[in-house]
């Protein structure tokens, strides 16, 4: 925002529509002068006017953010984002009550009947329920959200929820960390699964083509009930794999001659046994 004007306890910047906003001397860029632009955040102070800084908060408008309590009033819990005014998160928008000293996942937005910027941990309800325009393999931003018996649940792209399955994860995680994952599949509910680690082309069918072996192997027949027209949720359910990159696999162990392909599913060829018996 351009400096308009200066005043005894600081600067005031043309911000529009909104008006003129106070920039206090403590903030203002050394060398500052009036025609100068500052880059800075809006919001309201401890008496509800409307304040720049050129401090940069830990979670804007829109985000998501592991914060930590600072202290408790009878309305709710404040959190430090990195200003002077504390982020306010009342009792109602909290999925538990908050205790100080404990940090929180929570999402940032305005109050439209106070406008004042406040906190949610009510996570899910900010979530996105479109369908993600995401394809397999591509790189995203997540946040970690919360643990379950399958993995943990994150927040792809600040926007959609998704999953990495227990058997992806390769190193610790904690609640609030940011990572760069792959998506691994989008099913036909929408819901996203994610890898940490980018497996494509043929060194995913590589590693699926050694899981599937691995499972028919300790199948007392060496069969696998499932093939290339089975329902993709069969499959996803039993591998944790798309539809395409089972076929893939399928045709990879076919070409090497470790299984045949009957109508009702796959089985493992003698000389596919004989050697894992060898080994």
């Amino acid at each position: 925002m351009q400096v308009l004007r200066e005043v005894d306890f600081g600067v005031y910047l043309d911000a529009g529509e909104v008006g003129d906003v106070l920039l206090p001397s403590r903030y203002i860029p050394k060398g500052t002068k009036i025609g100068d632009t500052v880059d800075v955040f809006l919001y309201l102070d401890n008496e509800e006017r409307l304040v720049a800084t050129t401090e940069t908060p830990l979670v804007e408008v829109g985000q998501f953010a592991f914060l930590e309590v600072k202290w408790v009033n009878q309305y709710g819990a404040f959190l430090d984002w990195g200003l002077m005014k504390d982020l306010f998160c009342p009792f109602p928008e909290q999925k538990r009550r908050m205790e100080v000293g404990k940090s929180y996942l929570v999402y940032c937005y305005i109050d439209r009947v106070t406008y004042r910027i406040v906190a949610s941990s009510k996570i899910d309800k900010f979530l996105s329920e479109e369908t993600p325009p995401f394809k397999e393999g591509d790189a995203v931003e997540v946040i970690t959200q919360a643990r379950t018996d399958m993995g943990m649940k994150v927040i792809v792209e600040n926007r959609y929820p998704g999953l990495i399955f227990n058997n992806d994860i390769f190193q610790p995680l904690d609640i609030g960390q940011r990572l760069k994952a792959f998506i691994k599949q989008i099913r036909p509910d929408g819901k996203i699964d994610l890898a940490l680690q980018n497996l494509q082309g043929r060194e995913l069918i590589a590693n699926f083509s050694d899981e599937l072996l691995d499972c028919m192997l300790q199948s007392p027949d060496g069969f696998c009930p499932l093939h290339d027209k089975s329902d993709p949720d069969d499959i996803y359910a039993t591998f944790q794999v798309s539809k395409k990159t089972f076929k893939r696999a399928v045709g990879d162990l076919y070409k090497r001659q470790l299984i045949t392909i009957e109508p009702n599913g796959l089985r493992l060829t003698p000389s596919a046994r004989s050697r894992a018996i060898g080994d």
